[in-house]
């Protein structure tokens, strides 16, 4: 699966000298110091010149998610390499008013990969995947690393499409108990877990500027993990009458928080 996917969105220009936002963005992790030289990593080379077809002097964006952005020129390009000198830096961000981090349930793999991107793109600063009861997908830990590896280049691709400047951070597995075990008081975050059971609706909540979102698997939590999350800090939190897929629930709860207390 090639994880540098289409950079367009909507009826999004051509790029064009001048205008850093129609330009096509890449993730180059270390110094950007103007004008330094810097090879692009392996996957986004493969993409910028092979994909892209983006040529030598090329005009491009890069990132290295410490904040801010730079722009560069193609100095050096083949089939799978791509050198770029880095010009001005700019204080740019794309991140929401409330930071959002996300507890998600493993579900099946095109699930897992399309509710993360999508999660990116709605503003998550951070990812937790968590194997709960009901969870679909089943991880031993070698498969885990790497499908955590997996995760971050995803996520990556998915900044550089939308973007953010600050690349989230995708953690190891955990069960949700010992994950809960392991943050059993809240830290200054409001938290809330998704149930059809709630009665609480997002717009009976205070405004919040960290929220912990917690969201199920294809078949939702057993009752004992929304009881253990309860006696956590969370709020039980009905998402309208409707019952909603894994990868629409956290997606749905993002946009409805961005669009209460945000940037929407």
């Amino acid at each position: 699966m090639d994880n540098h996917l289409p950079r367009t969105c909507g009826n999004a220009p051509e790029a064009r000298e001048g205008d850093a936002r129609s330009l096509r963005r890449f993730f180059c992790a270390g110094d950007l110091s103007p004008g330094a030289t810097r090879e692009l990593p392996e996957a986004a080379a493969h993409h910028a010149a092979r994909v892209l077809r983006l040529a030598l002097g090329d005009p491009v964006v890069v990132f290295n998610g410490a904040g801010g952005e730079s722009d560069a020129r193609i100095v050096s390009i083949g089939k799978d390499h791509v050198a770029v000198r880095v010009g001005p830096w700019r204080a740019r961000e794309a991140e929401p008013l409330v930071r959002v981090t996300l507890l998600q349930g493993l579900s099946a793999r095109e699930r897992m990969d399309f509710t993360l991107q999508k999660a990116v793109e709605l503003g998550v600063a951070d990812i937790f995947p968590v194997e709960t009861r009901r969870s679909v997908m089943r991880l031993a830990e070698e498969r885990a690393a790497r499908r955590v590896e997996h995760w971050q280049n995803l996520v990556v691709a998915a900044c550089e499409q939308c973007g953010r400047n600050r690349v989230p951070a995708v953690y190891p597995v955990s069960t949700l108990p010992d994950w809960l075990g392991a943050h059993r008081e809240p830290s200054g975050e409001h938290r809330i877990i998704l149930s059809l059971l709630a009665t609480t609706r997002l717009r009976d909540l205070a405004a919040p500027q960290q929220l912990l979102l917690l969201a199920g698997p294809e078949g939702g939590f057993a009752p004992e993990e929304v009881d253990m999350a309860r006696s956590c800090g969370f709020t039980p939190v009905r998402l309208g009458p409707r019952v909603l897929r894994t990868e629409t629930a956290a997606l749905a709860a993002l946009a409805a928080v961005h669009a209460l207390w945000g940037d929407l």
